[in-house]
């Protein structure tokens, strides 16, 4: 993994710098048109990314409705967006990177250097762009890079880890959590013996929260190199990925899955308790 880069950059540093690729993702999951919303404001150079279409396969059972894409399918996106082996990629979204963070998590664990933009779009003081982007295919011939097996775990791992003492994160709201609303999936509830430490609390006033506040927060797997973090779809567990890193402690694995496929598995138990 490259560390060149900390997994949170702020503003003020990105302004500073050149020659970093800056990219803009996107998502239908805004309720908006995530193309078009690009096209009206986003920082100079942004290039564009789809978290449906560019960062996921089609949704499965069991496999979850954001799995990850294909090593070479992903490799592809990266030669479109111009990032070759060396590239710096600094991303954001409008949701103080609960989006984005999926990318960074996906570029971190392959060793390319990768960072959320502190705040957004939302806190980016400035200059904007808009229109058409003037910019064609990179025409990179960028490898594809295979998964590693050690940053990502499956729902077996996540009942191993479970019943051997291990630290699961169920990054979502508590009311999910608790199995007392589902707008989403067809069950409510969590992976029995998760813990609940909504994505949301990363945040403060719009920006992320020091490392002193993230060291505490997740003191909980501090002594678990091999944790896991899951959410909905196996998107915002990435922000609270990114957020264990930035408290100095191993990067957690992600069950990419998550909830969306733990509860199509009827083999799978359900907890609704809110402990």
């Amino acid at each position: 993994m490259d560390h060149s880069l900390p997994p949170v950059v702020s503003a003020d540093w990105l302004t500073g710098q050149r020659s970093i690729v800056i990219v803009h993702v996107g998502t239908t999951m805004s309720g908006r048109d995530p193309a078009a919303d690009y096209v009206d404001r986003r920082l100079p150079a942004a290039r564009y990314v789809s978290l449906d279409d560019d960062l996921a396969a089609p949704p499965a059972p069991i496999e979850g409705r954001h799995p990850l894409p294909t090593p070479t399918a992903f490799a592809a996106v990266l030669n479109r967006l111009g990032v070759d082996a060396k590239s710096s990629v600094v991303a954001y979204d409008d949701r103080n990177g609960a989006f984005a963070a999926r990318l960074v998590w996906m570029l971190r664990i392959i060793g390319q250097p990768a960072a959320l933009l502190d705040g957004g779009i939302a806190l980016w003081p400035g200059p904007f762009e808009s229109g058409p982007p003037d910019r064609a295919d990179a025409g990179l011939d960028r490898q594809a890079v295979p998964w590693p097996v050690e940053a990502i775990a499956n729902a077996d791992d996540v009942a191993a880890h479970i019943e051997s003492g291990g630290v699961v994160i169920d990054s979502r709201d508590p009311q999910r959590f608790a199995g007392e609303i589902e707008p989403i999936d067809a069950v409510a509830g969590h992976s029995p013996g998760a813990i609940n430490l909504p994505f949301v609390d990363n945040i403060a006033d719009g920006r992320w929260r020091d490392t002193a506040d993230l060291t505490a927060r997740f003191a909980v797997a501090a002594n678990d190199p091999q944790a896991i973090v899951y959410c909905g779809s196996g998107v915002t567990a990435c922000h609270n990925a990114l957020a264990i890193e930035a408290a100095g402690q191993p990067l957690p694995r992600v069950f990419v899955g998550s909830w969306s496929g733990w509860s199509t598995d009827p083999e799978r138990p359900v907890a609704t308790d809110a402990r």
